[in-house]
């Protein structure tokens, strides 16, 4: 099974193919869309703001295969920026249309005494079952980066939630598609654990 991560000019691209290769992941980096129809899993990862991001992905041409595939079942799973991507909105970028395929939007961390970004290790609490934590304990540390948080419109989607200065939504996730606001390829055995449980779930 091969499994493709969107090169879109934005995102940690290095670290996340580096983890995933570790693990034994058939990995290949696209930044052809026409291409993506070929592979079995998706990844779409991303550091920066919702903006430039939303930006690379449609002028390249990706939106409208990313909604095939999820439609034709495929899985896929959005790291930090391409997790706030999957929901419709963003106060960082007002006006700009999400992939929405999560109801919800991403909300600025009010100024409440508390540095932002959130930036380092935290706990997340699993708030619904789902495969992608399989073999995670609840209340595991995650490493996070980030200003923005995604506020969710169902609850029963927030696979893990996590606190800072808010609660926010940590793991969303909705049958084959998924998203972390962490980066699990920066969270050690856990974030490694996560990433084992994609490629399983790819596999199967």
């Amino acid at each position: 099974m091969m499994i493709a991560i969107i090169d879109y000019n934005m995102g940690n691209l290095l670290s996340v193919s580096k983890a995933f290769e570790a693990l034994g992941g058939d990995i290949r980096l696209v930044d052809k869309a026409d291409e993506l129809d070929k592979f079995d899993s998706i990844i779409i990862p991303g550091v920066g703001h919702f903006g430039d991001g939303m930006e690379h992905l449609r002028s390249r041409g990706f939106e409208t295969p990313l909604n095939k595939a999820v439609q034709a079942g495929k899985n896929i799973l959005g790291i930090c920026l391409g997790m706030q991507m999957m929901l419709e909105s963003s106060e960082e970028a007002p006006g700009i249309k999400g992939l929405s395929l999560f109801k919800g939007k991403v909300l600025r961390f009010p100024q409440a005494g508390e540095k932002v970004p959130h930036m380092g290790w935290n706990n997340v609490k699993i708030e619904n079952k789902h495969p992608l934590m399989a073999g995670v304990p609840d209340e595991s540390y995650f490493y996070f980066v980030h200003s923005y948080y995604v506020a969710a419109d169902d609850p029963a989607c927030t696979i893990g939630s996590c606190e800072y200065i808010k609660k926010f939504t940590a793991i969303i996730g909705e049958n084959n598609v998924c998203g972390t606001q962490f980066h699990p390829e920066k969270s050690q055995k856990y974030g490694l654990q996560i990433l084992t449980n994609f490629v399983n779930n790819s596999q199967a």
